[in-house]
């Protein structure tokens, strides 16, 4: 009997333990409570989506409003079309601006939302029509280093004549 009682525990501890994993890896998939039920649908153009996935939150002052839903190219604007579904508690004014943006260290990019002045909300279907793309460190670093090599050509002609 005693035998019995401590396998009992410790299969009990072994499956805590499993479902603690399962609640973990949920939480780092972007698997968490967010329900697509209640919600409707917004789409943006973005020239460039960096590492933005489908599922990736979005957020408005620091809170998950909703989920990316789907990522295409658009043939007609060669940029990324972006779908997103937010939760109908939340209503955004027409002219809300979009950004791409990074979280962490670890790089976990997702969309953030700043409400504008607008007295209209957007509704189920409508275009997101201000947007910032994702910002790439090659880019930027490839920028840094024209702009440094141009001005250094820049002085050296100046200092010739």
């Amino acid at each position: 009997m005693q035998r019995a009682t401590m396998d009992l525990w410790v299969g009990m501890f072994v499956m805590a333990g499993i479902g603690a994993l399962l609640v973990l890896a949920f939480k780092v998939g972007n698997l968490g409570t967010y329900s697509a039920a209640d919600s409707y649908t917004l789409t943006g153009n973005f020239e460039n989506i960096g590492g933005l996935k489908v599922r990736a939150p979005v957020k408005s002052a620091g809170v998950v409003v909703g989920r990316v839903t789907d990522i295409q190219f658009s043939t007609e604007t060669f940029d990324a079309l972006v779908v997103v579904s937010i939760d109908k508690r939340y209503q955004f004014p027409k002219d809300t601006f979009a950004s791409i943006l990074t979280s962490g260290l670890i790089g976990e990019q997702y969309i953030g939302l700043a409400a504008g002045g607008d007295e209209a909300v957007l509704m189920d279907g409508d275009k997101l029509m201000k947007t910032n793309s994702a910002l790439v460190l090659e880019e930027m670093i490839g920028r840094f280093l024209f702009d440094k090599a141009s001005e250094g050509g820049g002085r050296e002609n100046a200092g010739s004549d």
